[in-house]
């Protein structure tokens, strides 16, 4: 049998239910999917919940620093590069 791929906005979404108060086995009869599975997702989902509060603040931190390198990376090589291209002329 092939391997289902989920997204994570349906894995969200089907452990919220259960969060609700829908009964377990009723979820995965109707999602076709295994307790074990609803319960793996349900922990993944529920110890990874406090990023939702998080701002992105860090990654965008982290993002501006990667970018100002990269920067300096092609502006080392643009001088690299200018200078072989004398020495070749």
């Amino acid at each position: 049998m092939k391997r289902r791929k989920w997204d994570p906005r349906t894995k969200a979404m089907i452990v919220v239910e259960g969060l609700k108060g829908k009964h377990v086995a009723d979820i995965c009869i109707e999602h076709q999917i295994s307790q074990a599975q609803y319960y793996q997702w349900r922990d993944q989902f529920l110890s990874n919940m406090y990023q939702v509060f998080t701002s992105d603040d860090h990654r965008e931190k982290f993002l501006t620093q990667e970018n100002a390198r990269l920067k300096r990376i092609i502006g080392d090589l643009t001088v690299e590069l200018k200078k072989v291209n004398e020495l070749l002329e």
